[in-house]
C-alpha cells in the first residue's frame, strides 16, 4: 500500500511507481549477497498484500530460523510504516533502534527520495537494503536458501518443480502470462479503482477488474486441480491470494469495488480461497498451513488500514475518518467434505 499523494495522473488515475532496490541473493561465485543462515532480515507489515506474499513464502519454505522476520505496524502512520509494539509489531527496529521504516531506507541510501515500502529484504552483515520488490523477494525466498533446507522443502523436490524456478519453460511462461494480466487488472487493479480521483478513472478500471475475476473464475472451473495451474501450487496462487483474501473484507466496500463479491458471485474462486486459507485437505500437503498462519492473526485489521490509506490519499485527512465494519465471517468455513 502507498499513501503518497503524487501517485495520481492528470486524469485522476492511480499510478504505482516501480521499486528501486532490485538486487538478489545468489550462490554464484563472487555474489554480493550470498545465501547464509541468519544474515538477512525480512521487514514487512502484514496488512500490506505485497508484503503478505513474502510472509507466506517464508512460511511455506520453513525459513523461520534462516531469514529473520521484523514486523511493523499493520497500517501506516504520518511517516509511513512504523514500529508500534502493537498487533504483533516490534516496539522498535531490533537492529538499529529505528522507529520508522523510512530511517532504514535512509541508512541504506541517505540521498534516497523514493517510497518507503514493504517488504524489505535487508542484509545485516553489510547493513544495506538488498531488495524491496515483492515479486523478486518471493523468488529469492523460494529458491536461494534451498541448500540450507531439508530436501522436502527444496524447490526441486516439490510437485511440478516448486513455485516457479525449477518448473518447465512452458510452465514458467504460462505463469508469467497469467501474472502479467492479474497484476495490472486485479492486484493493482483494486488500487486503480480505490484510489481513483475522478469518476472517469474509476469507471475505466472497474470493468477490467471484474472481467479478470470472471476470467479467473472460468479458469478454475475448467481446471484439473485445486490450484490455478492444476495439481501444483505455484507463485501465481500466492500472488492472487493476498488480493482476494482482502476483497470482501476491504476492497469491496472501502475501495468501492462493488459490482460483485467473491463469496456470493464467484463460487470457484471462493472455494479456491477458502481451501488456501483453511488449509483444506485438497491442498494441505503443499500449503502446510502457511496461508492461514500468515493471514489469520491480521485479517481483522485489513479494513482499517485501507480506510486510513484512502482517507489520506483522496481526502488529505480532512473530515471524519469512518472505518467500515468487517463481514460477520472474515473467511467463510469450508464445506465439511473439504476440511
Amino acid at each position: 500500500m502507498t499513501t503518497a499523494t503524487s501517485y495520481q495522473a492528470a486524469d485522476g488515475s492511480f499510478v504505482r511507481p516501480d521499486s528501486e532496490f532490485r538486487n538478489t541473493v545468489s550462490s554464484d561465485p563472487g555474489a554480493r549477497f550470498p545465501p547464509e543462515k541468519g544474515r538477512y532480515a525480512l521487514y514487512l507489515a502484514p496488512g500490506c498484500p505485497w508484503a503478505h506474499r513474502t510472509l507466506i513464502v517464508r512460511k511455506l519454505k520453513g525459513l523461520d530460523d534462516i531469514v529473520d522476520l521484523y514486523l511493523l505496524h499493520n497500517y501506516m502512520g504520518p511517516e509511513g510504516w512504523y514500529f508500534s509494539g502493537e498487533g504483533g509489531s516490534l516496539p522498535k527496529d531490533p537492529l538499529y533502534g529505528f522507529a520508522t521504516l523510512k530511517q532504514l531506507y535512509l541508512k541504506a541510501n541517505p540521498g534516497y527520495t523514493g517510497r518507503y515500502t514493504v517488504p524489505v529484504l535487508w542484509d545485516k552483515k553489510t547493513g544495506t537494503l538488498v531488495n524491496n520488490e515483492s515479486s523478486d523477494i518471493i523468488r529469492i525466498l523460494a529458491g536461494s536458501f534451498d541448500h540450507l533446507l531439508p530436501r522436502d522443502r527444496q524447490e526441486q523436490s516439490l510437485p511440478g518443480g516448486g513455485l516457479y524456478r525449477f518448473r518447465s519453460d512452458a510452465s514458467r511462461a504460462a505463469i508469467d502470462a497469467l501474472q502479467d494480466w492479474v497484476y495490472h487488472t486485479v492486484n493493482n487493479g483494486v488500487y486503480k479503482v480505490g484510489f481513483a480521483a475522478s469518476q472517469a478513472a474509476y469507471d475505466e478500471h472497474l470493468g477490467p477488474l471484474f472481467a479478470s475475476l470472471d476470467r479467473l473464475e472460468a479458469l478454475l472451473q475448467q481446471g484439473r486441480g485445486p490450484f490455478l495451474f492444476g495439481a501444483d501450487l505455484t507463485e501465481a496462487d500466492v500472488r492472487l491470494y493476498t488480493t482476494l483474501v482482502r476483497f470482501d473484507t476491504a476492497y469491496h466496500h472501502v475501495f468501492q469495488c462493488t459490482l460483485r463479491t467473491i463469496r456470493h458471485d464467484y463460487p470457484h474462486l471462493h472455494l479456491w480461497l477458502r481451501r488456501l486459507y483453511w488449509d483444506g485437505k485438497a491442498v494441505r500437503e503443499q500449503t502446510r498451513g502457511a496461508f492461514h498462519d500468515a493471514t489469520a492473526p491480521y485479517i481483522a485489521h485489513y479494513v482499517e488500514g485501507y480506510a486510513r490509506s484512502r482517507f489520506k490519499v483522496l481526502f488529505k485527512e480532512q473530515g471524519p475518518l469512518i472505518i467500515p465494519a468487517n463481514p460477520t465471517h472474515l473467511v467463510e468455513a469450508l464445506p465439511e467434505d473439504e476440511k
